[in-house]
């Protein structure tokens, strides 16, 4: 039986870059997003939903637990972004980050670590960013909502560990995929002139590290948070 990876915000950016990555290593891929995609492979499934809605995720989940018997990996991709200072700030601003960010976060976790623990077997990955460490101005709604996922990761870290499953968080450094789109050129310059290497990252620095989160030996690495560009 092929090992299955569940990836959200699957139809574009990292996540369709995941996506089409996994699949080329042999796994049998799961994917969801808002929008419909074009990819098609034979190992490849895709789920249109909102991440935010806890019916529709765990409808999602149970039936590809009925259908692949489990599910060994999961992505946590799905973000969305804004700048803006804080005081301009409109609550349905808020609440949509955080819906999508933390609240889209938890409901996966929660619900593909039920089907996890059956099997003893599980590794999950949160995206944060390294606008948490960063403190960048016009930045304080996102980066609060990745600082929960951060603090979310490490307690589900402990809670989860007794059931053979991990769970870490990676930080890209900014990667230039819609996300970032309408963010001003400057904030995009002002984060970069702070990382140790000032670059963008790419969609194989995020593999790279994802690799080595879920490897079979990375068994006990857990509770982990990997920012790219020397971050700190």
């Amino acid at each position: 039986m092929d090992r299955v990876m569940l990836i959200t915000g699957s139809s574009r950016g990292i996540g369709r870059f995941l996506s089409e990555y996994y699949l080329d290593k042999g796994l049998r891929v799961v994917g969801c997003s808002r929008a419909e995609t074009d990819l098609t492979h034979d190992r490849y499934e895709h789920f249109s939903l909102d991440v935010t809605e806890e019916k529709a995720v765990s409808l999602l989940v149970s039936d590809v637990r009925r259908k692949y018997k489990g599910i060994d990996y999961l992505i946590n991709n799905a973000g969305v972004s804004t700048v803006n200072p804080a005081l301009l700030t409109p609550l349905s601003a808020v609440e949509k980050i955080f819906g999508t960010n933390v609240f889209g976060t938890f409901l996966f976790c929660r619900e593909v670590g039920k089907v996890m623990a059956r099997k003893k077997f599980g590794r999950i990955v949160n995206f944060t960013s390294v606008a948490v460490p960063f403190d960048l101005q016009g930045e304080s709604v996102y980066a609060s909502s990745k600082a929960a996922i951060e603090s979310l990761t490490r307690i589900l870290a402990q809670e989860l560990a007794g059931y053979g499953i991990t769970c870490n968080a990676v930080g890209p450094s900014p990667v230039q995929t819609d996300i970032i789109k309408d963010v001003p050129g400057e904030k995009i310059q002002e984060l970069l002139d702070r990382q140790a290497i000032a670059e963008f990252g790419d969609f194989e620095d995020v593999a790279n590290v994802i690799d080595f989160f879920i490897a079979d030996r990375s068994g006990k690495i857990t509770g982990q948070t990997v920012y790219l560009c020397g971050v700190s």
